[in-house]
């Protein structure tokens, strides 16, 4: 499915999408409601100065061979937490700031350009890609600046625990 040219300048309302019987108004589609919330929280993120990542419901989702594809209402769903906590908390509260301090020095030595893994570890808290974009970052996490990895770990901690960094979470 497509959108016509200049669609990612309307609101989700007015998107159109291509489908087997001509073009659809994207809020007739299956999922609209969660489509609208994920795109209003994404562009507060923007508006407050807040890097949300990438939008998945308007650029995809990369995979590793460099293709694009569709997120899953299950990726929406979980960005969209993670954007209502970016677009609700200025900064991590303290409690987790000294647990991902902690992660960060055992996982890294607190370096942010670090790699690891043969290269699939990268940055401050060793994120695989799949994971750094699982929190809605985009790019390489080695390349990021220092306080997103912060962030996006924060986002990671608040949903999975401590467990998922497991030599220096547990």
């Amino acid at each position: 499915m497509t959108a016509p040219a200049g669609a990612e300048a309307r609101p989700a309302e007015q998107l159109f999408v291509s489908g087997p019987d001509g073009f659809v108004s994207a809020s007739k589609l299956p999922h609209a409601e969660l489509q609208r919330r994920y795109q209003r929280l994404h562009e507060k993120a923007e508006r407050r100065g807040a890097d949300p990542g990438r939008d998945l419901l308007l650029r995809g989702v990369k995979v590793r061979d460099g293709d694009v594809r569709a997120a899953t209402r299950a990726e929406l769903r979980r960005s969209s937490a993670d954007l209502e906590q970016l677009t609700t908390s200025a900064a991590v509260p303290p409690a987790a700031s000294e647990t991902l301090e902690s992660i960060g020095a055992c996982e890294s030595g607190g370096n942010p350009t670090a790699v690891g893994g043969g290269g699939l570890y990268r940055g401050k808290y060793q994120f695989s890609y799949e994971t750094w974009q699982s929190v809605g970052g985009s790019g390489d996490p080695a390349a990021a600046p220092e306080a997103e990895q912060d962030r996006r770990a924060a986002m990671l901690l608040a949903r999975e625990g401590a467990g998922h960094w497991p030599a220096c979470g547990g």
